[in-house]
């Protein structure tokens, strides 16, 4: 195990995390800095640790003085890799004529110093959003009317242009919430622009209808009449209305309108964005300026309140709009780090101000800006459609497997095939080793970049008041090796810069540091080299950049292993220009290594790393084979038969790393052994180097380097387990690394540090990190403030036998099931538990708390993708198969969705999208996911997830159109009962509580399954409920923990739903039934067999609907005035279509409804409902269901009859007198209907809503309506809502009424969103 402390530093980037720490994709950068100390443990199979103390009385202190001019250079720095010189040298040599893909967050086109390069071309070549959270679907055609009208897709009349030329007069509309397109800080800050707004209308209305209330109150003294108590309850409604929308108000954002045309030469776009404007005559889509695809070069801004600039890509012969925006201003900071130009402040140039560039959007906007597959895919495509010349890439997280994965194998491709130069960031995990993250630090075929900082940077850009008297790199900065042994780290940059962001910030620069800055920096100098390269026709490939990049960099620190923190050092651009220029002709080769321990053929490394305390007590032999790859083309003839290398090889040394003396190396490639003896070093890392040097010219430097990394951890040997780090001095910054080898049977770790000796408080940092096989690393982190002087406990997790006053004690207890599986029969698991290292209380506990529901998908397409931006570099068309689950929620409830095959994994997978969306039967979608599912709260109700898959071979698609997807919800705990009897479930006896285990001592006890009254009801077969099991506790906490993640380790357990218990056999024939004769019962059976039979019948033409009548007036001639034949016509005609003469239809139903009525008796009915004694016999029971049904027949007939008599008033457009016959038609049937139900319930209460509209108490209506919305239990309503508009509108509450607009393309979008 490793343990790292860092003391408080001055300047340090925390990482963007956009999902959960440790597990979620980023952006390698931050834009905080901190006063703050770090400790950092990581390790597996040896450990090691590491503290720095905070306080510049201890530091040591540069006489470092900044003028204005080297103020601003620190701001961007180019000093540090000497391209300030080169530029000097060669001003021509800016990045002209290269282009660099820039993969990030997207990219503002306003932002400053991002227009045009230093010879006045276009800057920014195409900006394209890969990820698809831009897109809308376009592919509805509209036509405008005489008047230029068109219908949006949002519902709004929009009017045309009339100078837009259009030759097809086809108009693609499409529509989009705004929110979608804008980040998190921008929606926050837009949020509350409007919510101020919107408060002051809503006070304004409140301050109206007060008035309204108070003149009402002085005109009637007293209100005995009924009608005036309530008219005077409605004005009441209408201010407690008013007054309760601003705690219910929720700004889901407004909704844009999308049109795309075609012009006769190119698709054009044009958006209404008036629901973002304050002035009605803003924003308007008729006087929106034109956009095309950006390579044309035009941009839009949504509004001035936003200030948000977009760019729009039309795909798909106008089925799709791209609207393109940022997902965070890191994009336009990166790339104002590599090309920055500012022609009046050149100090803030970028690296490369002649470079121009293309924004490939690879954090998508859904998901908070973290990368997709699909994004990573797409941006490769395009970088290779845009034959870019480099790639930055300042993205990435820890991986499985290094150099593996679809996206690598991509990359690898276009590096060899397409000599494409790919940079990337290596990560900000650090310092502990084995941080470096994918695809950066872990990918053969990428130059990963650290971060390096300057005493300028220091002094400069974070302003610090006494900065370090020499660079070094910044402590946050991941480091090497990789976990197969490669170094990592390619090279160091500059990891801090103040750069352009977004306009939408408000603010043209912003500092941001992390490997995300060093990155472009590198990229950008890498820029330089190839510009300088075209310039002279010098062919140059990422094989030899790379190695004029590692054999030309300047040594950061005095230290070998200090390689594993900076790479090969910080890089130096003029060296590497002359480095390419005097090796032009050598071959362009990239050496694969390949490492194996001899005599074994798996697993294969890329250098060497023993790291456990096994592996570091005896010397080991191990084949090297080195491969020279030539870039795919090169001719046989004139490249790969001449090629031969005599290479000598060396190691920094011998004493420990023995090589033979020479290799001739041919184009078939080679092999040699390498002995490492580790058995005479001391503890704590080592690094050495094994390189080839070219014998004819050996001022090229190594051609390739095997990096041999030993960590000798320190064994604890006494009983019970305690180590001890004394008298460990730290200054700002600083970093104590400490490695242990963890004792086996040790299952967690509880650490005291104890310090003293400065006067103010100081932060420390404490990281710990294990390396297992086919895991991501073990890394626990934390921060402690230390005043002095004090002590501080922690516990963390631990596994047995890999490397990790610091006083460290190691507990454990053994156990020979790590997870445990209960199989769902009343048998339970027996667990064997042991303390290997001293004695050990053992204090198990179990809950589970969580149930996974399986399912199968419903549906499954298979498509081909049809735009270029999803076809390979190969040619193959990339395939997309979408998979369709349903599941239904009986309660609200926060659900996950836990694909096991997919999850948690984006580099190192051989799928590129596992994208998901969770909608309701309105197309509401109210979660959306990729690689780390999130919990997302749902209510009651039916749902659907479309899982979304891409691959280009159609086989790998097919296995999965079965594949299990489980829903994951959380339940009420479960407490398992333990027992020292394997019969205990059964018996209930040998309850099993606690024991005192001794080292070396086995002892037993079972896990009981849960019992069958404790779980989830309507559970099906084959979920699987899931919790977790802790067996020990921590020694300096007395508390009893009761949940197993308050305990220092737990493990996982699940129980499996069994088989249900068989439904009873249902009699066969009921009581009722066998008192009747065949006969009779026969002619029922008839009967309702042909009820049935009309329920089921079509109504869709006017054939079938004449067909319908004929039957029904067939069967009322055969069963006159029976109930439920009626009821059931009614029915249908409910269910028909109100299209054509929707009067007459409603008078249709209207007599159906009466012929309903009539044939119930309501005396009888009435009489028998009054009775609430309860039925003595089955044949009473059967009698009360009869008449229970009869009633609710009764009172639907009654609630379609009044809406379909409002309805018809509504449609004539007139509302009779008070006194008039249709008046009382209304309300003598209303209060028929009040007899018999609750006329407020959900079922019937719009009724109540329209007759309080009619009698002008649209107040009363609003509160009715808004306690009917407020308790549907299950999918949301559209004619509930509807309903509402139109009071509002009535009401002329436009505020509300534009509210409630918005609201309703979040509840009833027309359709669901592009994956």
């Amino acid at each position: 195990m490793e343990l790292n402390r860092r003391s408080c530093s001055r300047f340090r980037s925390r990482g963007i995390r956009l999902r959960r720490s440790g597990s979620s994709a980023m952006p390698s950068s931050s834009s905080e800095t901190l006063t703050a100390s770090r400790v950092d443990c990581g390790g597996g199979g040896g450990g090691g640790g590491g503290v720095a103390c905070a306080g510049a009385d201890n530091a040591s202190v540069a006489n470092f003085k900044l003028n204005e001019s080297t103020f601003l250079a620190s701001l961007m720095p180019k000093k540090e890799i000497r391209a300030d010189r080169f530029l000097e040298a060669h001003p021509d040599y800016d990045g002209r004529g290269v282009v660099i893909a820039i993969f990030d967050s997207g990219f503002d086109p306003s932002a400053a110093g991002l227009h045009v390069t230093s010879d006045g071309k276009p800057k920014v070549l195409d900006v394209i959003d890969c990820t698809g959270s831009g897109d809308i679907d376009t592919s509805t055609v509209v036509k405008a009317n005489e008047d230029g009208l068109i219908r949006g897709a949002s519902g709004a009349p929009l009017v045309v242009n009339s100078s837009w030329k259009n030759p097809t007069g086809e108009w693609r509309v499409g529509c989009k919430l705004v929110y979608q397109l804008f980040t998190d800080d921008l929606t926050s800050r837009v949020k509350k622009e409007r919510r101020k707004i919107w408060d002051e209308k809503n006070q304004e209305e409140i301050a109206k209808a007060v008035k309204i209330l108070y003149d009402f109150d002085q005109k009637h003294s007293k209100v005995d009449d009924t009608k005036l108590k309530k008219t005077r309850e409605d004005l009441q409604s209408r201010v407690d209305f008013l007054k309760k929308q601003a705690d219910k108000y929720e700004d889901k954002g407004p909704v844009i309108d999308a049109v795309v045309w075609h012009d006769g030469e190119v698709w054009r776009v044009a958006l209404d964005t008036q629901s973002l404007e304050e002035d009605p005559d803003c924003g308007k889509l008729a006087d929106f300026s034109p956009l095309t695809n950006y390579r044309h070069r035009k941009y839009g801004v949504f509004s001035r309140l936003d200030a948000c600039s977009f760019v729009t890509n039309v795909y798909d012969e106008g089925k799709v709009l791209s609207i393109v925006t940022d997902s965070s201003p890191h994009g336009t900071h990166v790339a104002g780090i590599a090309t920055a130009h500012h022609p009046e402040e050149y100090l803030l140039n970028g690296v490369a101000p002649g470079a121009q560039i293309i924004s490939c959007k690879i954090g998508d906007s859904r998901l908070g800006s973290m990368e997709t597959g699909t994004g990573l895919t797409r941006a490769l495509i395009a970088a290779l459609e845009h034959n870019c010349d480099l790639v930055n890439m300042s993205y990435g997280e820890a991986t499985l497997l290094p150099d593996y994965g679809r996206f690598v194998d991509l990359v690898t491709e276009a590096v060899n095939k397409r000599r494409l130069v790919f940079v990337s960031s290596a990560g900000n995990n650090g310092p502990a080793l084995t941080t470096v993250g994918a695809p950066g630090g872990t990918t053969s075929s990428i130059i990963g970049v650290g971060a390096y900082v300057s005493p300028a940077m220091a002094a400069g850009a974070h302003s610090v008041v006494e900065p370090p008297s020499e660079g070094l790199e910044y402590t946050w900065s991941s480091r090497g090796p990789t976990s197969d042994g490669d170094l990592g780290v390619c090279i160091s940059a500059p990891g801090g810069a103040v750069a352009p962001v977004p306009t939408w910030t408000l603010q043209r620069r912003m500092l941001m540091n992390g490997t995300s800055m060093s990155s472009p920096s590198a990229c950008g100098a890498i820029a330089l080299l190839l510009s300088a390269m075209k310039a002279e026709g010098i062919p140059v490939s990422p094989y030899s950049v790379r190695r004029a990049l590692e054999n030309t960099s300047t040594p950061v620190g005095d230290l070998p292993e200090d390689k594993l923190t900076t790479g090969q050092g910080l890089m130096q651009v003029d060296k590497a220009y002359e480095y390419l220029k005097q090796f032009k002709d050598c071959p362009c080769v990239f050496y694969q290594i390949k490492v194996n321990l001899s005599g074994k053929t798996t697993p294969t490394s890329r250098g060497i790393y023993l790291r456990e305390a096994t592996t570091c007590r005896q010397s080991t032999e191990w084949t090297v084979q080195v491969d020279p790859k030539f870039h795919e083309g090169a001719s046989n003839l004139k490249e790969l038969v001449p090629f031969e290398e005599c290479l000598e090889l060396h190691s920094t040394d011998e004493g420990v790393v023995r090589v033979p003396d020479y290799l001739l190396l041919t184009h078939n490639g080679r092999s040699f052994n390498v002995v490492v003896d580790p058995t005479n070093l001391g503890d704590g890392v080592h690094y050495f180097e094994v390189y080839g040097i070219d014998c004819k010219a050996p001022q090229r430097g190594p051609l390739f380097r095997i990096p041999v990394t030993i960590i000798i951890p320190k064994t604890v040997a006494n009983r019970p387990p305690v180590i001890s780090f004394q008298q460990m001095s730290f200054v700002s910054g600083h970093i104590e690394r400490r490695y242990m080898e963890v004792p086996l049977g040790a299952t967690w770790a509880e650490a005291t540090i104890r310090t003293s000796g400065f006067d103010t408080t100081r932060r420390f940092y404490i990281d710990t990190l294990q390396l297992c096989p086919l895991r991501r690393p073990i890394k626990w982190e934390d921060a402690a403030t230390f005043a002095s002087p004090s002590a501080k406990s922690f516990a963390f997790p631990v596994v047995s036998g890999q490397t990790m006053e610091l006083a460290i004690e190691f507990h454990g207890i053994g156990i020979n099931k790590e997870e445990l599986i209960l199989d769902g029969s009343e048998a339970p698991i027996k667990v064997e538990a042991e303390a290997l290292l001293a004695s050990e209380k053992l204090v198990p506990v179990a809950v589970l708390n969580k149930i996974r529901v399986p399912y199968q998908p419903v549906d499954a397409q298979l498509k081909t993708l049809s735009t270029g931006r999803d076809r390979l570099l190969s040619g193959k068309q990339i395939l997309a198969l979408t998979l369709t689950y349903k599941f239904k929620l009986e309660d609200a409830a926060e659900v996950k969705p836990y694909i096991p095959l997919l999850n948690n994994r984006i580099y190192d997978n051989k799928f590129e999208s596992q994208f998901y969306m969770i909608s309701d039967a309105n197309k509401r979608v109210y979660a959306m996911g990729d690689v780390y599912p999130e919990s997302s709260k749902l209510p009651k109700g039916e749902y659907k997830l479309q899982l979304y898959l891409r691959h280009e071979n159609v086989q790998l698609l097919e296995k999965l159109k079965q594949l299990t997807v489980f829903i994951e919800r959380n339940m009420g705990e479960i407490r398992l009962n333990l027992h020292s009897e394997p019969d205990g479930p059964v018996t209930g006896n040998g309850v099993f509580k606690s024991s005192v285990l001794m080292p070396g001592v086995k002892e037993a006890f079972y896990l009981g399954p849960p019992t069958k009254d404790k779980l989830p009801k309507n559970t099906p077969q084959g979920s699987v409920l899931v919790g977790e099991i802790s067996y020990g506790k921590l020694s300096f906490d007395d508390k009893e923990g009761k949940n197993p993640k308050d305990n220092p380790v737990s493990y996982p357990i699940s129980f499996v739903v069994p088989p249900k218990k068989p439904d009873e056999d249902k009699k066969a024939v009921s009581s009722t039934n066998s008192c009747k004769s065949v006969s009779e019962r026969l002619e029922q059976e008839v009967r309702d067999t042909k009820i049935k039979f009309l329920g089921n019948l079509k109504q869709e033409t006017e054939e079938e609907r004449s067909e319908w009548k004929k039957l029904c007036a067939c069967l009322k001639s055969e069963y006159p005035s029976y109930t439920p034949l009626l009821a059931k016509i009614l029915e249908g005609l409910l269910s028909r279509s109100e299209g054509g003469d929707k009067i007459s239809h409603h008078e249709e139903i209207i007599d159906a409804a009466n012929e309903v009525v009539r044939s119930v008796d309501v005396d009888e009915l009435a009489r028998f409902l009054l009775d609430k004694s309860e039925p003595e016999d089955e044949e009473a029971e059967n009698l009360k269901k009869k008449m229970e049904m009869t009633r609710d027949q009764l009172a639907e007939a009654l609630y379609q009859k009044g809406l379909a008599m409002a309805r018809i008033e509504n449609l004539k457009g007139e509302k009779e007198d008070e006194g008039s016959c249709q008046k009382d038609k209304f309300e003598e049937n209303f209060k028929e209907l009040t007899k018999w139900v609750d006329v407020k319930s959900s079922k019937f209460g719009t009724l109540t809503v329209l007759r309080e509209k009619r009698l002008s108490r649209l107040g009363t209506a609003l509160k009715v309506l808004d306690e009917l919305i407020q308790n549907e239990n299950e999918t949301a309503n559209k004619k509930l809502y509807e309903l509402k508009l139109g009071l509002l509108e009535e009401l002329g509450w436009s505020h509300l009424v534009t509210y409630e607009k918005q609201w309703m393309q979040v509840r009833f979008p027309t359709s669901l969103p592009l994956f």
